[in-house]
């Protein structure tokens, strides 16, 4: 085992996909374009309030699984506030979004499931998927023909159509209606994660209660949801949103809720907070946008002339291809060198395979923290071969 290991490293390090994790300390400051805090309420003393009266109250852990006795009456009010937010009819509350992924697909998945699920989704669903024991196909990039396609095929009693409303690495948008038209005509049911649109997405009077509310799909009994409370909601934990009979099937049915003790009730209280503050302070939302348009704006002379296309996001996030592994990892090291932290996604975190950097607009930038961070990056891609 000892050299399989070494090889494994050798290997990495060949590809130029060797990980490590970053360390943050409070000595430095840097302009962050890498986090997915994007109302940025990590840091709001609202939710370090809540956080800190839930632990006054209720102690620093759940102590038990939710059956025993590990549910609160935060659990239940944050439970109904999500549902609220987003229009659906039930919610349940899981200690990540990954398990919250991993709980509703292995719940509705077996032997008589057809998962049809974009070749883009998620690890969190990907080992959900594995995890099931389903038949699993892949469909193109946001295909809704190559979906139907599949579907027609089917020989299983039950089928699920799995996506992301916003994709965690283009940050493009899901077509989430004419989805919902397939799944209907086929009797499938339609699982959207919501990970990196609640709290960002949304129009009108649900600017920022994610890409459901407000939509056909919300309250449909043959929508699932799925969201994590840790990137806008700047808390932990994640959920699942849908009918009644599904969060009662969940309780009953999904070991990664079953048999994991419950979400801290100080991270509760704080995604409860958050919650509040999404519904009460759209220009959140709207600033998120807006920073997001401006980056992208900064950035397109430089990225077309290096043959990159530039295309409007759907939500906060960025996306820069670059030409290989090392040239990902080399420019985001040189852009924390300069001040700037950037995300670099390379193999297998993409799935697509094709390494970038990836930028993600917070509602809280400046307009002096975009202008410094544009100015950096343009001089890094300008290098980078």
């Amino acid at each position: 085992m000892t050299d399989w290991l070494e090889d494994q490293a050798r290997v990495r390090e060949r590809r130029g996909l060797v990980r490590t994790p970053l360390v943050r300390t409070a000595s430095r400051h840097v302009i962050d374009l890498a986090s997915n805090d994007y109302l940025g309420l990590a840091t709001d003393p609202r939710l370090a309030e809540a956080a800190c009266a839930a632990i006054t109250c209720w102690g620093t852990g759940a102590s038990s699984s939710r059956l025993v006795t590990g549910t609160t009456e935060l659990h239940v009010e944050l439970e109904h506030e999500l549902a609220r937010l987003t229009g659906m009819e039930a919610a349940l509350v899981f200690s990540s979004g990954y398990l919250a992924n991993v709980g509703v697909v292995t719940a509705l998945g077996g032997p008589g499931t057809l998962i049809v699920a974009d070749e883009h989704c998620h690890a969190s669903l990907i080992d959900g998927f594995r995890l099931s024991r389903s038949e699993v196909t892949e469909f193109r990039h946001n295909s809704v023909e190559d979906v139907a396609a599949k579907l027609a095929q089917r020989t299983q009693p039950r089928a699920l159509i799995a996506v992301e409303s916003i994709y965690s690495v283009g940050g493009e948008a899901a077509p989430l209606a004419e989805l919902l038209k397939v799944a209907e005509e086929h009797d499938a049911m339609l699982l959207v994660d919501e990970a990196h649109s609640l709290g960002v997405a949304g129009t009108g009077t649900h600017q920022g209660h994610g890409a459901i509310a407000g939509t056909a799909l919300a309250g449909h009994p043959s929508v699932v949801l799925t969201a994590t409370l840790s990137k806008a909601l700047g808390s932990q934990g994640g959920a699942v949103l849908g009918s009644a009979l599904l969060r009662e099937h969940l309780v009953n049915r999904a070991r990664s809720f079953i048999f994991d003790t419950a979400l801290a009730p100080a991270a509760a209280a704080a995604a409860l907070a958050a919650v509040g503050i999404i519904r009460d302070e759209p220009w959140r939302a709207a600033a998120v946008h807006r920073n997001s348009a401006e980056i992208a704006t900064e950035l397109k002379p430089t990225l077309e002339r290096l043959g990159t296309a530039v295309e409007r996001s759907a939500g906060a996030v960025q996306s820069i291809p670059l030409p290989t592994a090392p040239a990902a990892l080399a420019a985001s090291q040189a852009a924390f060198a300069a001040g700037v932290r950037v995300g670099c996604f390379r193999p297998p975190s993409v799935p697509d395979g094709v390494s970038r950097l990836r930028l993600t607009a917070r509602a809280t930038l400046t307009a002096t923290d975009i202008e410094q961070a544009c100015a950096t990056l343009r001089r890094i891609l300008e290098r980078t071969p």
